[in-house]
């Protein structure tokens, strides 16, 4: 009896070559609509599954092989009992299963898609005849990625057969293809057929995009995982270096804070806290500028920008050691310039915009889920004697964005459109305000302070007032409220309420 190969795919790559291998090793080819069409325009003899059926291919395409002939030849042990059980229904064994489902992630990625579309790609029959042949993966071979056609070949050329063990990685790969594809079913029409942005059941899937050398430290073992083709999820890497597993979480850090901005930005990071940050009038004056916010520790450090790095750019860039520079996009010019040093990891992420509005977390046995912290608004309470003016407000915004990104507790100086101190993830906050001042130094005079989170006492304002700070913005709402008003206007400090909390942990 010859053996028989089911192949039934939406993603054609290799289908043609693949299909010519099989009947020269005396594979007998059953397949529908459009593989069929295509192997047959190409003078390879295939039997549509409608023959082996009796029935024929109905309700425009959505059941072809969703039939005994097909699941039992399938799901059929090789014992004598099934095989008895096979001849007596007129069923024949299927040995190897080709199945790629359709694309229902590249349909809903298009601008406009309608619901109706996104239905119409979402396959029954091909997981159906996937998760069965993973099933009896014991007697049958399922492949749904193209990429692995010439292994499966050469095992057959050589072994005459595909070996249990290449069967099994087949199977888990299959599964892992019908889980991955149901996930993003899901999550699609949760998004847009409820308002359930925490569901009762939260599913996760993930790419593999590459293996890390390591993770943060080099007993560790990491790997990177693409959920989207958004933020990182869409970087492409222009030269340098493999990525590290702290890269990532520096450079996530980084491209969060940058595109903040709508004027041209820059923002150094370390350890994913800012060292320097600036906008200006364009992307190598905000390099320069966050540079001299703090030149020691942008040594090694993780450099975004929100608009193109051009010529003049790269030749700053190239002056001093960093690990790594991302932008949307980079002039030829300035490509050659940084290509003189091969080391720096280059990367572009050419789309600012991003659907995912919501932010994970990892903890022991779990994992939480919360809305990502996007609230801008500027609805915002003068609390003092002294208010602001157009030059206070505009670093006022620029300061109230930086310090969302810093962790707590946070203190963000600012100057001019530049950060001049920061003080991150201090257990208390005037510690943290110590830090960010004694930072800032003379350049703390006229500055505008951040805070993350309210003031539980004076101390903050008496130490910033000491420093010749003028403004200061924080969230308000401690019991002590009116002490830290008290303190500003005695010191003449303007101060404004933002309502609103940036804790970030």
């Amino acid at each position: 009896m010859s053996k028989r190969a089911l192949l039934s795919v939406s993603d054609k790559t290799g289908i043609v070559e693949l299909a010519d291998q099989l009947v020269k090793l005396g594979y007998e080819l059953l397949s529908t609509g459009g593989t069929a069409k295509i192997l047959k325009e190409n003078q390879i003899e295939v039997t549509p599954v409608s023959q082996i059926t009796g029935f024929p291919e109905i309700l425009e395409g959505r059941v072809k092989t969703l039939h005994p002939k097909i699941h039992g030849g399938i799901l059929a042990k090789r014992t004598s009992e099934h095989l008895l059980e096979l001849e007596a229904q007129k069923i024949a064994p299927v040995d190897l299963v080709v199945v790629n489902l359709y694309p229902f992630a590249a349909t809903i990625s298009k601008e406009g898609v309608t619901l109706e579309e996104a239905i119409e790609n979402i396959d029954i029959g091909g997981p159906t005849m996937v998760r069965a042949a993973a099933k009896n993966h014991q007697y049958v071979t399922v492949v749904v990625n193209p990429a692995r056609y010439g292994e499966v070949l050469a095992e057959l050329r050589q072994k005459g057969e595909v070996s249990l063990e290449l069967r099994q990685k087949l199977a888990v790969e299959a599964f892992r293809h019908t889980a991955q594809y149901d996930v993003l079913i899901s999550q699609y029409l949760a998004a847009t057929l409820t308002d359930a942005s925490f569901p009762e059941v939260f599913l996760l899937q993930g790419e593999k995009v590459q293996d890390l050398r390591y993770g943060e430290n080099p007993h560790q073992q990491a790997a990177f995982y693409r959920t989207n083709y958004e933020g990182l999820g869409a970087l492409q890497q222009l030269q340098g270096k493999e990525l590290s597993f702290n890269n990532l979480i520096d450079l996530n850090a980084a491209w969060s804070l940058v595109k903040e901005f709508a004027e041209p930005a820059c923002t150094i990071i370390k350890h994913t806290n800012p060292c320097g940050v600036a906008v200006a009038s364009n992307s190598r004056e905000a390099y320069q500028k966050a540079l001299s916010a703090d030149p020691v520790s942008a040594f090694g450090g993780i450099v975004a920008f929100n608009q193109e790095v051009d010529k003049e750019t790269a030749e700053d860039l190239a002056d001093i050691f960093l690990e790594v520079i991302v932008a949307p996009s980079f002039a030829k010019e300035a490509l050659a310039i940084l290509a003189q040093k091969p080391k720096v990891r280059v990367l572009k992420i050419s789309n600012m915009e991003e659907k995912n509005t919501l932010d994970l977390k990892m903890v022991s046995g779990g994992f939480l889920v919360q809305s990502k912290d996007e609230q801008d608004s500027e609805e915002w309470n003068w609390v003092t004697e002294k208010q602001g003016d157009a030059e206070m407000i505009a670093d006022l915004r620029f300061a109230w964005k930086v310090v969302k990104h810093v962790k707590s507790n946070a203190i963000v100086c600012v100057k001019n459109g530049v950060t001049v101190g920061v003080g991150p993830g201090q257990t208390n906050r005037v510690g943290a305000a110590q830090i960010a001042l004694a930072q800032a130094g003379e350049k703390a005079k006229g500055s505008i302070l951040a805070s993350d989170a309210f003031f539980p006492f004076r101390d903050t304002v008496d130490l910033a007032a000491k420093y010749g700070v003028r403004a200061i913005i924080q969230p308000g709402g401690s019991i002590k409220d009116e002490e830290s008003i008290e303190a500003c206007n005695q010191h003449g400090i303007a101060m404004v309420f933002t309502g609103v909390r940036h804790f970030k942990h």
